[in-house]
């Protein structure tokens, strides 16, 4: 294998690590790419983040503090919040519906409603500002871990092309064969050696922050598909310096039937802060 397909598969371990009670990373599918049969077909949206500004909260901030060594393995631990199909976001329209979000993670670490109305696959910002925080009633939630593994030299990944991490839980299947509705929401933190590279495939939805700006943006319910992001070739846009410890947020939305696909490759293996222990 290259070395710079090693770097970009490093990349997308980064981010999956994942971390505060609230952060997630999903992964899952034993083959990049398998089409989820939901309308969009395979295709590839790459995203190098928006260049305006606006850190989030979730951001350790450009040139932060390194973090300290307090460094964690490969199992990531994130927040899966459960949907009843009755919600308007879910069960709703298939479309591919990139710039569902902005550029920038808001001043609580969450991603913000783009639009001043709706967007093709979403009904208004007061229904999706409900997919990554806790209402009671709207939505249940608990903690899911996973595990990263060596597939090879610097290759880290976690694939899954049945990804339903809480089929019989919270909800329920409400009559399905797995539970389909939910999102993940993982936080983390990484040190940014240079050279790393990321890469998601998956659906449904898939929104990646760095130090609080968006990388990788595969909004909509569709099949699969993957994006990519190079962060030396994006480093000013994102504000990262080598050296530096990063926030990487990663946000995750299975929305509709029947499949859920989920595959991060990385080769970076430097995070700090996994996230809550599962118990």
């Amino acid at each position: 294998m290259s070395r710079t397909l090693s770097m970009l598969l490093s990349t997308v371990l980064l981010v999956a690590c994942g971390g505060d009670d609230d952060g997630n990373l999903v992964a899952g599918g034993n083959s990049p790419g398998g089409g989820s049969g939901k309308g969009g077909g395979s295709g590839a949206a790459i995203g190098t983040g928006g260049s305006s500004a606006g850190s989030g909260t979730g951001a350790t901030g450009a040139g932060g503090g390194d973090g300290g060594d307090d460094l964690c393995g490969s199992t990531l631990t994130g927040t899966v919040r459960d949907f009843k199909a009755s919600h308007p976001d879910f069960e709703y329209t298939i479309g591919v519906d990139p710039g569902i979000v902005q550029k920038a993670l808001g001043a609580d670490g969450k991603p913000v409603y783009a639009s001043a109305t709706t967007t093709p696959t979403t009904n208004g910002k007061a229904s999706f500002d409900q997919w990554y925080n806790d209402v009671p009633g709207v939505n249940q939630k608990k903690h899911h871990a996973i595990t990263l593994t060596n597939t090879g030299g610097n290759t880290w990944t976690y694939s899954s092309n049945a990804f339903f991490p809480i089929d019989g839980e919270l909800f329920g299947n409400e009559g399905n064969a797995h539970n389909y509705h939910f999102t993940y929401e993982l936080a983390t933190k990484f040190r940014y050696e240079g050279g790393e590279v990321f890469t998601f495939t998956g659906d449904d939805d898939l929104f990646v922050f760095i130090n609080g700006k968006l990388g990788i943006d595969l909004g909509g319910v569709h099949g699969a598909m993957s994006g990519t992001i190079n962060l030396d070739a994006s480093a000013s846009e994102l504000g990262i310096s080598v050296g530096n410890v990063y926030a990487l947020d990663f946000f995750f939305a299975e929305r509709h039937t029947s499949e859920s696909n989920f595959r991060i490759d990385t080769s970076i293996a430097t995070f700090v802060d996994c996230g809550p222990q599962v118990r």
